[in-house]
């Protein structure tokens, strides 16, 4: 029973966060077996990223596909500022489209 709890808290908290993202343009899909979030950068489908929640002795977070935190699930909001800065650094810009 202590399982399902801990998957429809991480639910909960990935909801959350997908409101956020949805609300700065950012495509955020959530997936519940196991609850991860994947997030699609605004028109470029090759810059996307899985974001997963974890319960560590502080409290729960946000944690990129590589393991290091991105922010607390206290605060959605920072943690969908820092996504969308980071998978905006990484989209090619229609200057770079062009070279090689």
């Amino acid at each position: 029973m202590a399982a399902t709890s801990r998957e429809h808290t991480r639910t909960y908290f990935l909801g959350r966060l997908a409101r956020e993202l949805e609300a700065r343009g950012l495509d955020a899909t959530l997936r519940t077996d196991p609850p991860k979030l994947r997030i699609i950068g605004s028109g470029a489908a090759m810059f996307s990223e899985t974001i997963d929640c974890v319960a560590l002795a502080e409290g729960w977070f946000y944690r990129w596909s590589w393991g290091e935190l991105v922010e607390s699930t206290d605060n959605p909001a920072a943690a969908a500022e820092r996504i969308r800065h980071v998978l905006a650094a990484t989209a090619p810009t229609h200057r770079d489209a062009g070279t090689r």
